[in-house]
């Protein structure tokens, strides 16, 4: 039924990951404002528990993948788990734990037997571009983590479908050689910045890994595209998508923010060029000046899948910060961290989507993992 809606919703010229508002958002939801709550600064020790209780509540040890909601219902979407994966990756390298590093293998059995084994070419599994590559990076920053073949194997063979298609099926690759850029599902016409940058961050992961050259060009390539019909070079603003000739559709996500900050970012440390680096600064800049409300508190967003966003957007903020010597925004992602994180909910430990709220029970995996997620990668004060 999800996809069902996601072909809808692209065929209205959209890309947000399920039922989604047709602009971003800046209200605070239902709920219990934060302005009243103790300040507090979070902990390392905070963020080993908050990723403990998000796997606690929502990980499914029998599938070895996470669960849709915390009363063990369902299981998540199939992009998301992804995301989940490097949650996984990132809590190994901030603790060194061998727990984590386990987690990391068992994640990958668990979408193995439930994603076909990876067959890149299974239509019941595999029929949205971006459900691919979400999953073709994290198997090469796998392989980058531990040095595992069958992480790179599965990787390039998805990046290879994913560029040139398979005649074989009859099917073109999402890669469009006539107008360029990347279409968003196999079956239905959309250039989405959920799967443009994405493949320019895939792209140069895979280089990192196998030193081919060819992965830094297509890079190049598709963020040309994308610089070209989805970003406001006068803003930073980074927009939804675009249906063949028409006008680019300018509603904003986080995700998508965050995802051509880290496609700009991983550019700028291949080539040494600062137009990428300034285009990484205005995206983030907008993102915090203007998606966040008066305090800099991330946006809230209705729909079911809508969390994971700012987990993508720690994922590539962080890279930022590290790669690129700008400090200046962790005070900005701390805050919306000690926000929350005085807001989880007292029973599971578990955070929501609204940064302003305590959240009800269930909570899904959607609205629990961005905290979590960004307490992994931004280093406590």
């Amino acid at each position: 039924m999800r996809y069902m809606w996601m072909i809808l919703l692209a065929l209205l010229g959209a890309c947000a990951k399920s039922a989604a508002p047709s602009s971003s958002s800046s209200t605070t939801g239902s709920g219990s404002d934060t302005t009243a709550t103790t300040a507090l600064s979070y902990t390392s020790n905070n963020a080993t528990s908050a990723y403990n209780s998000f796997n606690t509540w929502l990980y499914n040890p029998s599938i070895k993948l996470y669960y849709r909601a915390s009363d063990k219902s369902g299981i998540g979407a199939i992009w998301t788990q992804a995301i989940y994966w490097d949650m996984a990756m990132n809590a190994y390298k901030r603790t060194s734990d061998a727990k984590y590093l386990s987690l990391v293998e068992d994640i990958y059995t668990g979408g193995a037997a439930q994603y076909a084994n990876y067959d890149w070419t299974n239509q019941n599994k595999w029929f949205i571009w971006d459900d691919m590559m979400w999953w073709i990076i994290s198997l090469s920053r796998a392989y980058l983590l531990t040095g595992e073949q069958k992480f790179l194997d599965n990787a390039t063979a998805g990046f290879h479908l994913e560029w040139y298609g398979d005649s074989a099926l009859g099917r073109v690759g999402s890669y469009d050689s006539t107008t360029g850029g990347m279409e968003w599902a196999w079956t239905q016409r959309g250039k989405t910045a959920c799967i443009n940058y994405p493949t320019v961050i895939g792209a140069l992961t895979l280089y990192d890994c196998t030193h081919d050259t060819s992965y830094v060009s297509r890079a190049k390539t598709v963020y040309g595209w994308a610089r070209r019909n989805l970003f406001y070079a006068s803003t930073g603003r980074v927009a939804d998508n675009k249906v063949d000739n028409n006008p680019a559709d300018w509603t904003t996500h986080t995700y998508n923010q965050a995802t051509c900050i880290g496609a700009a970012v991983m550019l700028f440390k291949h080539t040494g060029d600062s137009t990428f680096l300034n285009d990484a600064l205005l995206a983030a800049n907008y993102t915090m000046k203007s998606m966040c409300d008066a305090n800099g508190i991330l946006p809230y967003e209705g729909g079911e899948e809508q969390g994971v966003y700012n987990a993508i957007l720690g994922q590539y903020m962080i890279r930022l910060i590290v790669d690129c010597n700008r400090p200046e925004y962790l005070p900005w992602l701390r805050a919306n961290i000690n926000r929350a994180y005085a807001l989880r909910e007292p029973s599971t430990g578990l955070m929501g989507k609204n940064y302003h709220a305590t959240p009800g029970l269930p909570v899904t995996c959607y609205d629990a993992c961005s905290i979590p997620a960004l307490m992994q990668v931004v280093p406590a004060n």
